[in-house]
């Protein structure tokens, strides 16, 4: 049998199942955790939480709509939340970035460039990965 939802103000199914995969399936395991912890536990595990998902815990602590958390609240959550994510290790096997693409202008009409700038039938656009990559 699964777990029913969280059910609480500003908790969507989404959120739910993300707290309720690190553990969090009750008011009062929130409310244990605390906001940034809850958020922390579900960036840990992987998921991509946006910050009104941070914005939404805190909402759903104080029982009011995440909106309404006071400006100077979620500048201090949000303050907290990028101090504990920099002292996260970084993401494993996963590429630092993503591919490299580069752009070169070719000239196909030298005297286009002496005249200004060149009409569309002088110019094309390469795209491609670097040599080096």
């Amino acid at each position: 049998m699964s777990t029913p939802p969280l059910k609480m103000r500003n908790i969507g199914p989404k959120s739910s199942a993300w707290l309720r995969q690190v553990g969090i399936k009750t008011p009062e395991a929130l409310a244990e955790a605390g906001t940034l912890e809850a958020f922390m536990r579900v960036k840990r595990a992987g998921f991509k939480p946006s910050l009104n998902l941070l914005y939404s815990l805190e909402g759903a602590l104080r029982n009011c709509h995440w909106q309404e958390v006071p400006d100077a609240r979620r500048v201090e959550l949000v303050g907290e939340a990028e101090a504990a994510i920099a002292g996260l290790p970084p993401p494993r096997n996963r590429p630092a970035a993503s591919p490299v693409t580069t752009t070169i202008m070719v000239q196909d009409d030298p005297s286009a460039i002496a005249e200004g700038e060149p009409d569309d039938a002088s110019t094309r656009v390469l795209i491609g990965t670097p040599d080096h990559a």
